[in-house]
């Protein structure tokens, strides 16, 4: 297969679209991927109507197996993966006191240990230029005490990204987390189609 392969985890209509879309533009396969089958298809059958060409997964994040199992059956259907873009996190507005151990460990699975298995299954379909791509927030730096497990996430992920790109810079894969210093919004600076194009 000669056309590259941007593989979205966690994809949502909004931002998680936007981007795939973007890719899409620059001759990019977007495959989403998303906890149910049908939002998956559905998202992918919206890109297939604009023109591209599209596929969608369905994947449970809080499973390191089956993050593994579909990124590796991706990257089998379609020879390569040239951008693994991380997109996931949890929202739960709690405050540190009401927040319990558990909950912030579920959290921290969905929107940081997913990375790991992901990039582990998709490394064999990776070559040098290819990169993993990770959404960041400002909560990495100024977290809102009330949805506290949120600024916990993107600290973390940010810190992996940055060992995932020590580790894969070797063989000429980069990984990077763009960081969104504002509130994603429907309009405006912050909304997904200018996120996108940053």
């Amino acid at each position: 297969m000669q056309t590259p392969v941007h593989l979205v985890i966690g994809a949502g209509p909004g931002l998680g679209a936007s981007i795939a879309r973007r890719f899409a533009r620059e001759g990019y396969r977007p495959v989403l991927t998303t906890q149910h089958r049908d939002r998956a298809s559905g998202l992918a059958a919206q890109l297939t109507g604009e023109g591209y060409t599209a596929a969608g997964f369905a994947i449970d994040l809080m499973d390191p197996a089956d993050v593994a199992r579909v990124v590796t059956t991706v990257g089998e259907c379609f020879g390569r993966i040239d951008v693994l873009h991380f997109n996931p996190s949890a929202w739960r507005e709690k405050d540190p006191l009401q927040l319990t151990a558990a909950e912030l460990l579920d959290d921290v699975m969905l929107g940081v240990g997913a990375l790991l298995p992901a990039v582990q299954a998709a490394r064999p379909f990776q070559r040098a230029g290819s990169r993993v791509l990770v959404t960041g927030s400002a909560a990495a730096d100024k977290s809102w005490h009330r949805a506290a497990s949120l600024g916990v996430q993107k600290a973390a992920v940010r810190n992996l990204v940055t060992s995932l790109d020590a580790t894969l810079a070797p063989d000429g894969i980069r990984a990077v987390a763009v960081q969104i210093n504002g509130m994603l919004a429907e309009t405006g600076p912050f909304s997904p189609p200018p996120i996108a194009e940053a």
